[in-house]
């Protein structure tokens, strides 16, 4: 019996990356190229997830003006420690994300940090657009009638994603709402600022422990835009290294130093 003859595969050489195309080069040309490991387009209403080591650093841009991204962030390790809203915001003593901040599990570690940002001001409560909402908003487009047109909402983008790595309903956590701007008024209320992220706002997330981390690019729910119009986000994956022992994010505040000691205490294990 004759041997199977090779197959020539197109495949790129081991030496180059396997990004084709090489979309990090259109919105963020200034990471080494050498570092660069992954990059993404997503379509606003998209979503997608990956499994991520400690050191990589995710760096997202706004392709268009209005951006929003929600990140799900749960440990590796052990998906029952994830990230966690209040222990974040309580121990930095803030209502909103910004460069320097540390995104905290429910365990006190230093799951991600902010290490660049061009906004000064990620939302941390307006949690998902959902699909009543979303259909009440927008009207119903299905993909029976839109195909890949069809709106898909925040909440079930990351459902799906997290699907992907066991986890159910019941694991839908708070998201961090990149490019979104929530304040509260004189009265209580929130207020969403609609002209918050322009098209080339930036903010990066460098990895501080083993994750698996989930986005969603769907409108925020207290967009007050009434037409069905999200913006792409693109985003690069690049190994930036853990956080040195002069790292921002580490000197921040006290408490963003305990969670990257834990973080380090993790990795030694």
């Amino acid at each position: 019996m004759s041997e199977h003859p090779a197959h020539l595969l197109d495949n790129p050489p081991a030496h180059q990356p396997v990004d084709a195309p090489a979309h990090w080069q259109r919105f963020a040309p200034d990471l080494p190229a050498e570092r660069v490991v992954f990059s993404e387009v997503v379509p606003g209403g998209g979503h997608w997830s990956w499994r991520l080591s400690r050191g990589m650093a995710l760096r997202f841009v706004a392709l268009d003006a209005g951006a929003n991204c929600s990140v799900l962030l749960y440990a590796a390790h052990d998906r029952l420690e994830r990230y966690n809203a209040p222990d974040s915001l309580k121990a930095q003593h803030t209502a909103h994300y910004r460069q320097g901040h540390v995104l905290m599990s429910d365990m006190g570690r230093a799951m991600a940090s902010i290490t660049e940002d061009t906004l000064g001001w990620h939302d941390p409560f307006g949690l998902l657009l959902d699909s009543p909402r979303m259909a009440a908003k927008y009207g119903d487009c299905r993909y029976e009638t839109a195909r890949n047109g069809m709106h898909r909402s925040g909440e079930d983008g990351l459902l799906i994603e997290i699907g992907k790595h066991g986890l159910g309903a019941r694991d839908l956590i708070t998201p961090v709402n990149l490019f979104s701007k929530v304040s509260v008024d004189e009265a209580g209320r929130f207020r969403f600022d609609a002209a918050h992220a322009p098209a080339g706002a930036m903010v990066e997330l460098r990895l501080d422990m083993d994750v698996i981390l989930a986005i969603s690019t769907a409108p925020h729910p207290l967009d007050p835009r009434p037409r069905w119009a999200p913006a792409k986000v693109g985003i690069a994956g690049w190994r930036k290294g853990p956080a040195p022992a002069d790292d921002l994010c580490r000197r921040f505040r006290p408490e963003c130093a305990r969670a990257h000691h834990n973080s380090d205490v993790l990795a030694l294990c």
